[in-house]
């Protein structure tokens, strides 16, 4: 899990994925980090342009759980992945927002090589 506001800024300057509910963020770290190169790291991002507290919390855990399932398959090696929560008229449901995870993903496994 990325916590340090560095590897949030680095990721910044990566590659994007955008959709109605999120965006998502990769990331290439340099050979000299101090992570291992094998490594898949992610990182979660909800401001409060997004809700009160209970909506953001809830967007974590609902991001949590997304990235959880679709990592360990989709997952890019050595790459730091950031989702940004965005602010929608309704919540999107789950299935819809998996889907569009896979799809963000085998996009940016795409750019980054």
């Amino acid at each position: 899990m990325i916590r340090k506001r560095a590897d949030f800024l680095a990721a910044n300057r990566g590659k994007r994925f955008v959709t109605s509910s999120f965006v998502l963020l990769a990331h290439r770290r340099r050979a000299d980090h101090a992570i291992p190169a094998d490594t898949i790291r992610h990182g979660i991002t909800v401001t409060k342009k997004i809700g009160n507290a209970v909506a953001r919390n809830r967007m974590k855990r609902r991001f949590r759980a997304l990235l959880a399932q679709t990592l360990p398959g989709l997952g890019i090696a050595g790459v730091d992945h950031i989702m940004i929560g965005r602010k929608a008229d309704t919540e999107t449901d789950f299935a819809t927002m998996k889907a569009d995870l896979e799809k963000g993903l085998r996009y940016l496994a795409k750019k980054l090589d």
